[in-house]
């Protein structure tokens, strides 16, 4: 009896013993594992930067590297508690092939970030407007792109809803048209209005010359004239030449004394 005892404790403790060590193993596995591939990446990213390859592939291939590596890691270690690896990938594949047949949305993301990144609409940094969302892009992932609205928020869009829809670049073009209109009381001369417009607009500073300010009569309603004030500048100094803009349309309409536009109502009395 006593010797079934002791055999019995000898196993335990042997197998207690191989265990504790294969866990202990498989965390500095998994601990060293997650931090070289941290380096791999940071490598690759860096050389890619040093060839000056653009933002948006780095992150992509980045993140596809960053996936491979850590399902490699995962087998790894699997492998090193014996389970068969060969059983386990083809499990692995089963279940993908299940997956992606279940989740048709995510494969459609991944491809259209891969043809997104051959057809190149839009760049990392790149202010754009794509599936009803304005903002800047800031990564653009496997399955999704990463914009930050004007108001700062952290805005995720499936990278197939943008490929489906209308993409508008802000950033692609060097300049870009400020749209502003000034409304006019019924008293004010518009000819005289366009001139003052465009005295002013021209000292705005970041106003670029070439293409020129537009100020033009756009419409006649019942509170006067409507003229349109459209000066160009480059895509950084937008917002600051939008708001000054306006400032000078206020500006130029204090300085010449204009009347606030009101509607013109005629009313006629018939005697009966």
């Amino acid at each position: 009896m006593d010797v079934n005892v002791n055999a019995v404790q000898l196993f335990l403790t042997t197998t207690v013993t191989e265990i504790a060590i294969k866990v202990v193993a498989a965390i500095l596995f998994w601990v060293v594992g997650r931090w070289l591939i941290g380096r791999v990446i940071a490598l690759v990213q860096a050389g890619m930067n040093r060839n000056h390859v653009d933002s948006t592939l780095t992150k992509y291939l980045g993140s596809i590297i960053a996936i491979a590596l850590n399902i490699t890691l995962v087998l790894g270690i699997l492998g090193y508690f014996g389970i068969q690896t060969t059983s386990f990938a083809a499990m692995l594949a089963g279940a993908g092939v299940a997956i992606g047949a279940a989740w048709s949305g995510l494969l459609g993301n991944f491809a259209a970030g891969a043809f997104m990144l051959v057809l190149r609409p839009f760049k990392v940094g790149d202010f754009v407007a794509v599936a009803g969302v304005t903002g800047t892009v800031r990564e653009l992932g496997l399955f999704g792109t990463t914009i930050v609205t004007p108001d700062n928020v952290m805005t995720m869009v499936g990278n197939g809803k943008i490929f489906a829809d209308t993409i508008q670049n802000y950033s692609s073009l060097p300049v870009r048209r400020v749209e502003r209109t000034a409304q006019l009381a019924g008293s004010v001369d518009p000819l005289i209005a366009i001139e003052r417009f465009k005295a002013a607009i021209a000292k705005i500073p970041n106003v670029v010359g070439t293409p020129a300010p537009e100020v033009n009569l756009l419409d006649l309603n019942l509170n006067g004239p409507v003229i349109s004030v459209r000066p160009y500048t480059g895509n950084e100094h937008y917002w600051q030449v939008y708001f000054d803009t306006n400032e000078a349309i206020v500006r130029v309409a204090q300085e010449e004394g204009w009347p606030a536009p009101t509607p013109v109502q005629i009313t006629r009395v018939v005697s009966a």
